[in-house]
């Protein structure tokens, strides 16, 4: 699962930094989710450490009567724009000194190896697998660490337009497994009618408009 809206009125990219807790949005997008799963055979509820994550796995735990563990393989991905406003023309973009973070798309050079992200998110899937064998686990994580396990189990490139994950604001991608290995991979919105309609996936960005900030 993606965590909820995050409280972020100076539009910073908040990545691993502390202190970004949901917004009143996001509290009810993860009270939606967590109803939506009240019926499910969950058994192990794990979270990325960072706030946003935590908050949003709480009520999924309370719901079923689990204890939230923490597996610091779920945290975002590591970016050298934290604390900055990010943008084409504005905010970090503008200072020529950042243009060497742009150079290599592919690995990216910007931040935490694609590679590298697959690595420990496989190896968080793995565990939360073990933890809930023969049952079902829901692990809170963050938009591209999800995005890029999925990508890489779907054998799709890694590096990819970030407009075009899918990957909304308290979503769920399923990971399906038989024995130990994945055999499917699921995806639904369960509060897709909460998230503002310019951060659903697949939105188009409208000239502008708003812009959304971290995952």
């Amino acid at each position: 699962m993606r965590h909820g809206e995050v409280h972020n009125p100076d539009g910073v990219l908040y990545g691993r930094r502390p202190g970004y807790h949901l917004s009143d949005l996001g509290r009810e997008m993860a009270d939606r989710v967590a109803e939506h799963l009240s019926g499910r055979d969950v058994t192990h509820v794990v979270a990325s450490p960072l706030e946003r994550a935590q908050e949003t796995a709480a009520p999924i735990a309370k719901a079923h009567g689990l204890d939230l563990a923490t597996d610091a393989r779920l945290i975002e991905a590591e970016n050298v724009f934290e604390g900055k406003t990010f943008g084409v023309g504005d905010g970090a973009l503008r200072k020529p000194a950042n243009w060497k973070h742009l150079t290599n798309p592919f690995r990216p050079s910007w931040g935490e190896p694609y590679v590298e992200q697959v690595v420990r998110m496989m190896g968080a899937l793995n565990a939360a697998r073990d933890a809930a064998r023969g049952h079902e686990a829901v692990c809170v994580s963050h938009q591209l660490p999800i995005w890029i396990v999925r990508s890489f189990v779907e054998r799709r490139r890694l590096w990819h337009d970030p407009r075009k994950r899918q990957c909304t604001l308290a979503s769920l991608t399923t990971f399906t497994y038989r024995g130990d290995k994945i055999v499917s991979v699921g995806y639904s919105e369960p509060a897709r009618d909460l998230v503002p309609a310019h951060l659903r996936a697949g939105a188009k960005p409208v000239k502008g408009g708003p812009k959304a900030f971290g995952a």
